[in-house]
């Protein structure tokens, strides 16, 4: 889940094939996204805010510094690993603010990934035209 060393808080988040390692220490509400500023990197205001949800949440926003190393899937993947990640941190400095996360249901890696492609087929469910003759 989530370790401590020192002041500083290491999670993991996850969502389809994105994997998100967020390190969290007390500060004044400065994100980094892979060396970049969160605004350079989900240039989407919904997205910022899709992620910040935990943090409003637990009345958090602004009192922790995040460096984010984010790999794979696409920017909405990222996103969900990114908000998960920050849950599992909160949890770890404050066990008191599980109950209102895990309602939220922040805490619950969101499982839905991408079907595979069967063989002799065009796609995971989608079937060539059935001819009779």
């Amino acid at each position: 889940m989530a370790t401590k060393i020192d002041n500083e808080i290491i999670s993991v988040g996850r969502r389809k094939s994105a994997v998100a390692r967020v390190r969290m220490t007390p500060g004044t509400g400065v994100v980094t996204v892979n060396k970049r500023k969160i605004e350079d990197y989900f240039t989407i205001e919904t997205t910022r805010g899709y992620i910040n949800q935990p943090l409003v949440l637990t009345e958090n926003l602004g009192k922790f510094d995040f460096k984010v190393n984010v790999k794979g899937g696409g920017i909405t993947g990222q996103a969900g690993a990114l908000r998960h990640g920050i849950a599992r941190a909160l949890i770890e400095e404050n066990p008191e603010l599980r109950p209102a996360l895990k309602a939220a249901g922040m805490l619950t890696r969101d499982s839905r990934v991408k079907e595979r492609k069967k063989p002799g087929q065009p796609g995971a469910r989608k079937r060539f035209q059935f001819s009779k003759r």
